[in-house]
């Protein structure tokens, strides 16, 4: 008698998940007509009630050269532009964060593996978060105020981003991260907090964390789970699998990273030992000066 040792549990339930595009369209809008609504209002009666009469309706260019209000308008029209511009980026953060908290509530974000091949709360209000953060995220990045973005991911929620860290356009880092003081992640580097196993497999949702100090070179991979230590530096192309930690005050590489030592450093930067010293010296320096800087900060606030 042949003993049959093939797997007969129950199978796994598989079904085709519905796309449901009518809640895609309305968080978009909700968040594209709330951010230009308070705006567009406001600039229409700056328009008609101070720009046209004032300076478009004014009959020659020495008129307005010699009228003090008409002369005002004039030189601070490029920063009226500038000013409705922040309060579209701000009412922007506002709307985000109003239908971020609202899925947050409904399925709040947590570490775990989602399925794509079964209908579920989480796996729909993950797709919610993924897509409602992408305007936000382009319209800071690409905008004239990059700079900004930091505060719109923490504003949001979706992120925890702490002071003097600066980020380069990249296609993630917009959620489920911390990231401590005064890091770099260079060009095209990415906290990948979400992965997809294959084409249409599940998803890996762990939050990825690095703390002060950590500089991603750039075309840097940093997957779910990994934790980066203080002063963890990514040479250019550097990739972490998944749950990767590293040890920090080391200098890592390749794919997936390992740790870099002082001798191949010294030879895959064509330096001198004395030129890595007088490097980490300055760097002990700057670091000594943020923090210095910081706590004063901190110091001159609570007075």
């Amino acid at each position: 008698m042949i003993e049959d040792t093939s797997d007969s549990g129950p199978e796994l339930r598989k079904e085709i998940v519905q796309f449901q595009y009518q809640k895609y369209i309305a968080f978009f809008f909700f968040i594209y007509v709330g951010s230009y609504l308070a705006p567009v209002i406001s600039l229409m009666f700056y328009l008609f009630l101070v720009l046209k009469p004032l300076f478009l309706e004014v009959e020659s260019l020495i008129v307005i050269l010699t009228r003090l209000d008409s002369l005002i308008i004039f030189l601070t029209l490029p920063l009226v532009v500038i000013f409705f511009y922040l309060i579209h980026l701000f009412f922007l953060g506002v709307f985000t964060r109003i239908a971020w908290n609202f899925t947050e509530k409904r399925s709040p974000s947590k570490d775990g593996i989602i399925p794509r091949n079964i209908s579920s709360k989480t796996a729909d209000y993950y797709h919610y978060r993924s897509f409602m953060i992408k305007y936000g995220k382009n319209s800071f990045m690409k905008g004239i105020f990059p700079w900004l973005a930091n505060w719109f991911f923490n504003f949001v929620g979706a992120s925890v981003i702490n002071k003097g860290t600066t980020f380069e356009e990249s296609v993630g880092n917009d959620r489920y991260i911390d990231v401590g003081r005064n890091c770099y992640v260079g060009v095209n580097s990415a906290l990948a907090s979400h992965t997809v196993e294959g084409i249409f497999g599940n998803i890996m949702y762990f939050k990825v964390t690095a703390e002060d100090n950590v500089t991603l070179g750039g075309f840097n991979v940093v997957a779910p789970g990994c934790v980066l230590k203080d002063n963890s530096y990514l040479l250019p192309m550097a990739a972490a699998t998944k749950f990767n930690t590293t040890k920090g005050d080391n200098y890592y590489y390749g794919m997936p990273f390992r740790r870099i030592f002082k001798k191949k450093l010294m030879n895959y930067l064509k330096i001198s030992e004395d030129d890595l010293n007088k490097a980490e010296e300055l760097r002990i320096k700057q670091v000594n000066a943020k923090l210095n800087s910081s706590n004063q900060e901190e110091i001159n606030n609570k007075k």
